[in-house]
């Protein structure tokens, strides 16, 4: 009889609702039992686990890979997908193996690497993967002289995080004055380069940027799947080119994406993305995780993290080829599960306060009438759950 796997994904975002969905309808119907950790207790992942625990507050990164030990000791994990502290965790990948958890994590020179975008930037040119112009700023008067360089080239100047994930603090810059046009309607991503300017100059610490022209699309994310042997099983790209989206192999998004995963250690499961400058596909961004919108490959008949944790466990997946490549489709939000509420000023109704969440809980769907939904953006999975409420999936 073949054994059970445990599965223990640490705080992350949403939709990897899906992602536990696939690992539970694996094509070797294999029994899988998901541990999730979360800091906000209506985290649909903690809904959707077997078991679930709410993370401590404040923990320093070396704090928290000894919870995460204990975590995984506890309950007897046998593959972390780690997303929170992952540099901190992956640097202590032979303290996980001695208590019997693999990771699903790419090597610890990988993830130093891709932490950094000025570092990122610098090593995949140096192994031939293009990449737009970029600048690191730190002061005012290095973010106008970059601005000026861009635009004297014709280029709109944009701005983020040196380190950072998704498109956290990214901003584009613009010489329009202030103005009502800047108030109405939702909030943009456009800011005026002399209030960014101010802004530095009377914050207490420098800033740490990498300014760059705004690319244009489509975007390409590639999903990527490596084993430890540094070979690719998997590259696939997502295309996005405003709602519509769809799926992709064509070489000039695929073959730097492999360059760029077998030439650094980009184990297991990450998300390399590509836009355009000009005419050229360019890299914009390495996530060593498992992309959010990983799931949409079900799509076109692909089940990666089931693959993953099969390589995580030592077993061989071989290639991953689509059988097809699917239509394109655009996301809307759809409804899932959450805990039943734990705050009494919540409830509109006559019920009993659910009672608050404990250090671990297991995973039962709660009673129809003691749930919320949560929207989360995700097409329908292939491979999700019977009696999950899966997002509609509509031709763009």
């Amino acid at each position: 009889m073949v054994s059970r796997v445990r599965v223990w994904l640490n705080r992350t975002y949403a939709e990897n609702v899906f992602f536990m969905d696939q690992l539970r309808s694996n094509p070797q119907r294999r029994a899988v039992e998901i541990h999730a950790t979360h800091g906000d207790p209506d985290s649909p992942v903690l809904a959707a686990a077997d078991t679930a625990a709410m993370e401590p507050d404040g923990l320093s990164p070396a704090a928290y890979v000894e919870y995460a030990l204990d975590q995984c000791a506890r309950h007897s994990v046998d593959v972390f997908v780690p997303v929170l502290h992952q540099p901190a965790i992956v640097a202590h990948r032979a303290d996980f193996a001695a208590v019997g958890t693999a990771l699903l994590a790419p090597s610890v020179e990988a993830v130093a690497v891709f932490h950094d975008k000025a570092t990122a930037y610098q090593a995949v040119q140096a192994v031939g993967v293009p990449v737009p112009p970029w600048w690191r700023v730190r002061t005012p008067e290095e973010l106008v002289a970059a601005v000026e360089s861009l635009e004297a080239d014709g280029h709109r100047a944009c701005f983020k995080p040196a380190a950072g994930a998704g498109g956290v603090g990214f901003r584009v810059l613009t010489r329009t004055p202030f103005s009502m046009m800047h108030l109405n309607g939702f909030p943009s991503p456009y800011v005026p380069l002399d209030l960014v300017v101010e802004a530095m100059r009377q914050a207490d610490e420098p800033v740490d940027w990498l300014v760059m022209p705004r690319l244009e699309e489509p975007e390409v994310s590639v999903d990527c799947l490596t084993g430890p042997d540094g070979r690719v099983r998997m590259a696939v790209g997502r295309t996005k080119n405003g709602r519509r989206r769809g799926f992709t192999l064509h070489p000039s998004w695929i073959e730097p994406a492999r360059l760029i995963a077998e030439a650094f250690g980009l184990h297991y499961l990450t998300n390399i993305q590509f836009r355009m400058f000009g005419d050229e596909p360019v890299l914009m961004d390495v996530n060593t995780r498992p992309a959010g919108g990983l799931h949409q490959l079900a799509q076109c008949g692909v089940n990666a993290p089931w693959a993953a944790v099969q390589l995580a466990l030592g077993e061989e997946t071989g290639e991953l080829v689509p059988p097809a490549l699917a239509p394109d489709y655009t996301v809307v939000a759809g409804p899932r599960p959450v805990r039943p509420v734990s705050l009494p000023q919540q409830r509109t109704d006559a019920l009993a306060p659910a009672p608050a969440l404990t250090p671990t809980l297991p995973a039962v769907p709660a009673p129809a009438a003691e749930v919320t939904a949560a929207p989360v953006t995700a097409p329908a999975s292939a491979g999700a759950s019977a009696g999950a409420t899966s997002a509609a999936i509509a031709p763009a």
